[in-house]
């Protein structure tokens, strides 16, 4: 630890801004991440997790340490490194109340906004910005989670470090997160089902509903139905009533809709939004195919846009 302590002290020497110079006689310096260490006086097990997800990202970003930035390393880390310690903080983050895992994001922006503000010519902020979006609000990100990216984007929409036309993109991303987060009541909205009835969600009652928004044509819709078909839980649930399966078709070509209908599971409650008010009146934000989200007796959002392990582990499959 001495050792490394002294070399970061050398290279501050030698550095005099983030950049690719080199040390007399060596190569620029890199080095691990800097993980961080629980304290020992912390022997629960939830209070460690809580901490470590909290003070994940302090010792990367802490001013006093400045290390090589170029075009393959962020302060001294190598990008691969780099990113495999986010999807390792997104993964962690699923193992903290979601309230912990904000303040954690809160306190990761904080260290970051700080660290640039301190060494403006450094690729930290703009490069764990970007793996922030690729882990935490890309729809193909398998532990993504707009619950969390809610507050990066609003601080990220705040920040002097942001462009005007940046700070209108996060605005739009921090109003559309905010759409039917959970723990709230899930907007309602109206359909016609394949009997041709006007329907609501709110008037399906039953202990949970899962709420799919997809299409008949999306290979990913058809692995979610089969997987919903062959699990033998989820089937007795339906056929008993406690679970209610609801599949909106979204897009604007109803006839494709009508020419697949039949392959819907006739246990599930299927239609579609007739006045394409779902996506245009912006009730639900969802950004790719198929969109899951959980619902209590009460239609209050339990899971939104969930993956379906967060779905099957939810249920205790």
């Amino acid at each position: 630890m001495k050792e490394r302590i002294l070399i970061g002290l050398a290279c501050l020497i030698c550095l005099a801004a983030c950049g690719n110079k080199k040390q007399a006689g060596g190569p620029p310096e890199g080095r691990h991440f800097p993980s961080a260490v629980v304290p020992i006086m912390m022997e629960e097990p939830r209070e460690r997790m809580d901490w470590l997800v909290q003070h994940f990202w302090d010792r990367f970003t802490a001013p006093d340490s400045l290390y090589l930035c170029d075009s393959l390393h962020i302060n001294g880390v190598e990008r691969g490194e780099l990113e495999k310690q986010m999807g390792f903080f997104a993964t962690l983050q699923q193992q903290v109340p979601p309230e912990k895992g904000s303040k954690a994001m809160e306190r990761m922006f904080s260290g970051m906004e700080g660290f640039q503000l301190a060494h403006p010519s450094g690729n930290l902020f703009e490069e764990v910005n970007a793996l922030v979006a690729k882990y935490f609000y890309d729809p193909n990100s398998p532990v993504r989670s707009e619950q969390l990216y809610l507050p990066y984007a609003r601080l990220m929409a705040g920040s002097n470090l942001v462009s005007a036309p940046e700070k209108q993109r996060y605005e739009w991303e921090a109003r559309t997160c905010a759409l039917n987060l959970p723990g709230t009541p899930a907007t309602d909205f109206a359909f016609i089902d394949t009997e041709g009835r006007r329907r609501t969600l709110y008037g399906i009652k039953a202990q949970l509903t899962l709420l799919i928004f997809g299409n008949p044509d999306c290979k990913a819709c058809r692995e979610i139905q089969q997987s919903i078909q062959e699990s033998e839980s989820l089937s007795r649930a339906i056929a008993s009533g406690q679970l209610k399966v609801v599949d909106i078709y979204i897009d604007q070509d109803i006839d494709l809709w009508k020419k697949r209908r039949e392959s819907y599971p006739k246990t599930w409650i299927n239609g579609y939004d007739p006045d394409f008010t779902i996506r245009t009146d912006l009730l639900y934000n969802i950004r790719a195919l198929p969109s899951l989200y959980l619902l209590d007796a009460d239609k209050t959002v339990l899971l939104k846009d969930c993956t379906p392990d967060r779905l099957f582990a939810s249920l205790g499959l």
